[in-house]
């Protein structure tokens, strides 16, 4: 970005600054929200949560639920650290906790507009027009999810790599702890996704290592460029599809489970409930036929290719998603597109994923 953009943008955040601080009626149309930072730290987390838009309110997480994950490490898997250190004092999560909501929730320290002034030519860059659009949006969400995840998987690897080498081998990776503690005819224990199948087709270049990149793919095959994986994926679909244990799938098989998936994915927010099974066999039986290049009436693991993206959403998919609903909300002159002022207008939807507010709807449920 030019000097002279940067001065124009400079010029009109001041103004819009000053306009809405002298307002007698200030922002319309939204109450002081206090800001409260997320609790959801899990070791397996069962639904997708949005991003949170702000990187500055993203780190002061990551580094709270670093704490936590230290904690619950500890307990959960060495619990012998806690025996060989008694007087070991506690983390203080809670004092740090609400020392950065008070630090959130003082405007002058933490003043929701600047920050979306200071965000917005950030966001605004393909092309830099004074706009921002779906996209634009889409691809900031994503930024701010893939450092989210890659954070997530590098303190994973951690664990794992038991010689500090950079790498971890297979020998080094310990299975997720409810296959340590069960026996072969758990369900799901033939699952591949913690066998030896599923780290080799991580390990893109073959070298018998997972490091930074492939671990991440690893822990997030969805979210993979690597050729060998997303045939994994589509392999362990096979495996958990095939209910006959023939190696395929048939149309049975795949209209009850892989199309609903499909579909879902195909017309979000749809309401399929009042749909029955008649009503989309038709379109069921088109796509499988669609899929089913050599028209042997199965699909197997080449054929579920086009489909494996719908069925395993990569982060892009929720970034989108987030995108499509922030722009709905705010998109006052519903040209489909963001102007600063906009954003100025709207705050809370940008920072909705961590505001409190119990008599609001709950942000969660639109992308449930």
């Amino acid at each position: 970005m030019g000097k002279a953009s940067v001065i124009i943008y400079i010029a009109i955040a001041l103004l819009l600054l000053f306009l809405i601080s002298h307002s007698p009626k200030g922002p319309k149309n939204h109450r002081h929200r206090r800001l409260k930072l997320r609790s959801t730290f899990t070791f397996d987390k069962q639904h997708h949560e949005p991003v949170v838009f702000d990187p500055l309110i993203a780190d002061i997480e990551r580094r709270r639920e670093d704490k936590e994950w230290e904690k619950r490490y500890i307990e959960h898997a060495h619990k012998e650290f806690l025996e060989e250190a008694p007087g070991a004092e506690a983390q203080p999560e809670w004092e740090d906790f609400m020392n950065a909501e008070d630090y959130l929730n003082n405007e002058e320290r933490f003043n929701i507009s600047s920050r979306l002034v200071l965000l917005f030519p950030k966001i605004d860059a393909d092309p830099v027009d004074g706009f921002v659009t779906e996209k634009e949006l889409t691809d900031w969400n994503l930024q701010q999810a893939e450092k989210d995840v890659m954070h997530r998987s590098e303190r994973d690897m951690e664990l794992h790599d038991k010689n500090r080498d950079g790498f971890v081998s297979f020998a080094e990776y310990e299975p997720p702890s409810w296959v340590r503690n069960s026996d072969n005819a758990s369900f799901g224990y033939d699952m591949g996704w913690w066998k030896e199948e599923h780290f080799n087709a991580s390990d893109a270049d073959g070298d018998g290592l997972l490091n930074r990149t492939e671990f991440n793919d690893f822990q997030h095959p969805a979210d993979s460029n690597n050729p060998k994986l997303i045939r994994w994926l589509c392999k362990e679909e096979v495996r958990e599809r095939d209910t006959d244990k023939d190696g395929k799938i048939n149309f049975n098989e795949f209209f009850h489970g892989l199309f609903d998936m499909v579909r879902n994915y195909d017309e979000e927010g749809h309401n399929s409930s009042h749909l029955t099974d008649d009503s989309m066999e038709a379109p069921a039986k088109r796509l499988f036929s669609q899929l089913d290049q050599d028209g042997d009436g199965y699909l197997s693991e080449e054929e579920l290719l086009p489909i494996i993206g719908k069925l395993h959403p990569s982060e892009r998919y929720y970034a989108k998603q987030q995108a499509e609903y922030i722009i709905s909300q705010a998109d006052t002159d519903k040209d489909g597109r963001l102007t600063l002022a906009e954003m100025i207008d709207s705050p809370y939807v940008f920072y909705s994923a961590i505001f409190n507010d119990e008599d609001d709807y709950d942000y969660h449920d639109e992308f449930r």
